[in-house]
């Protein structure tokens, strides 16, 4: 990880997904992240809710790593795609953030998921507020 104090600050929520990230950059952040039996719904599938909560905390910690000290980000639209059914089976998932768009108001970043052998399983892009 590129920021240790980062990890420090971004909260229970993250904890409680499991979310350890590997890399904290301003053009990049990758997180990885194991799929457990309290995150599946009740078919034994990875809750999409799920998905679209990693999504937001990985573009927001990538976000807020490159306004840095200029103020704060929160988001305000998450759109999040699911391509295949992730079960415990699948094991450990990694999240990549990378940006669409940086403006003095807001921002735009892309999040891929994939599995332990590369499979995309689910892609997110998530709209920021740049709060000053």
């Amino acid at each position: 990880m590129t920021n240790d104090r980062a990890e420090q600050d971004l909260g229970p929520y993250v904890e409680h997904l499991g979310l350890r990230f590997e890399e904290i950059g301003p053009d990049r952040v990758v997180a990885g992240w194991s799929v457990r039996r309290d995150l599946l719904q009740p078919h034994g599938i990875l809750h999409g809710g799920v998905h679209c909560a990693v999504v937001e905390s990985v573009a927001s910690v990538a976000a807020g790593r490159w306004l840095g000290d200029r103020g704060t980000v929160v988001g305000v639209s998450n759109t999040t795609d699911f391509f295949v059914a992730v079960t415990e089976a699948n094991g450990r998932l990694t999240s990549t953030a990378v940006p669409i768009f940086r403006g003095a108001t807001q921002q735009v970043w892309a999040v891929e998921t994939v599995d332990a052998v590369g499979s995309l399983v689910a892609r997110g892009q998530v709209r920021l507020q740049n709060m000053r």
